[in-house]
């Protein structure tokens, strides 16, 4: 069953899944094996690994991914990023990719760098997450086009069957893209995105359920079709709101806002943020949403209180349920 097959049918329990990034020291490569070995004991549905734009190899996150698939029987989900690339470049990543076992994606167009415009040259040649997208499925079919099958009762013979697809999620934007020319593009990038053989998305920040369950109808009646997964940051700290504030050019959630600028205490600062974070899940999973996608921050604490405040078990809660 694909990621985005489990995320279409009916559960008891909402599928969750986590974010990380790789260590960006030797020293912290450690802990995050530990976060994560924490976090997989909880039972995701997939655990992402982040991507720096300009690479040409898959670095410390395809360290990060092949010990996800090595050590964990969580699926590893690989960011690639078209900001920095070639299609030559791109489809080398891939297909190193593809040989260490991952396979299942995320396409994003990625962030340019400050004081960048449309037409350097660090931005590279693939202009859009849909152009990524649909070159990770041709990567893919052109390395396994078939495979083939045993056929009962003839031992030598065999069928041919269609080739292993991979699975392929995509940003999604509940508020708007900051560059959008229109109020309705990034619902046609979705569409784009989707036709470019994206399997599920994942959505971009958002601190209202309203946000996203209104994107969600307005996509559905525009023609979206894939699965779209919440995405949910448990902001613990004014700073880290101030800073995803910044990278998303979104409004400051007031309430938010308010109570972790009052609160002078980190310990309660960090309270108020899973509170926030875990209303906020809940919120969307009574509203229909197919799962959530945490961001983790390379931290197993703060997510899993969430899940736990939010009412949403892991196998670690039921066995203690016990």
């Amino acid at each position: 069953m694909t990621l985005a097959d489990d995320l279409q049918r009916p559960w008891a329990v909402a599928p969750f899944s986590f974010e990380v990034y790789p260590p960006r020291t030797p020293a912290s490569a450690a802990a995050l094996h530990d976060t994560l070995q924490r976090l997989a004991a909880a039972g995701p549905r997939f655990i992402s690994v982040t991507y720096g734009a300009g690479g040409s190899t898959g670095g410390p996150s395809l360290e990060v991914l092949k010990y996800l698939r090595t050590h964990t029987d969580v699926e590893p989900l690989a960011h690639l990023t078209c900001v920095g690339n070639t299609y030559a470049g791109a489809a080398r990543l891939i297909r190193e990719f593809l040989d260490a076992g991952i396979r299942s994606f995320l396409a994003l167009r990625g962030d340019p760098p400050a004081g960048s415009v449309e037409g350097d040259p660090f931005l590279g040649d693939l202009e859009s997450a849909a152009q990524l997208a649909q070159l990770i499925d041709r990567v893919q079919a052109e390395r396994a086009p078939y495979a083939e099958a045993g056929i009962r009762g003839l031992p030598r013979a065999a069928r041919v069957v269609p080739g292993e697809h991979v699975e392929i999620a995509v940003a999604a934007f509940p508020n708007g893209h900051p560059r959008s020319r229109h109020p309705r593009e990034h619902i046609d990038a979705l569409l784009a995105k989707q036709a470019a053989g994206a399997t599920f998305a994942i959505t971009q920040l958002f601190f209202h359920a309203d946000d996203y369950l209104g994107f969600v109808d307005r996509s559905r009646a525009a023609g979206v079709t894939i699965p779209i997964l919440p995405g949910i940051m448990p902001v613990t700290s004014p700073q880290r709101l101030y800073r995803v504030l910044e990278l998303s050019e979104q409004d400051a959630p007031a309430e938010l806002s308010i109570a972790l600028q009052i609160e002078p205490d980190p310990v309660r600062q960090r309270a108020i943020g899973i509170s926030s974070a875990a209303r906020l899940a809940a919120e969307v999973v009574a509203g229909g949403a197919p799962g959530v996608h945490l961001y983790a921050f390379n931290s197993h604490e703060t997510v899993l209180a969430v899940l736990d405040e939010a009412g949403i078990p892991t196998p670690i809660q039921k066995e203690i349920a016990r």
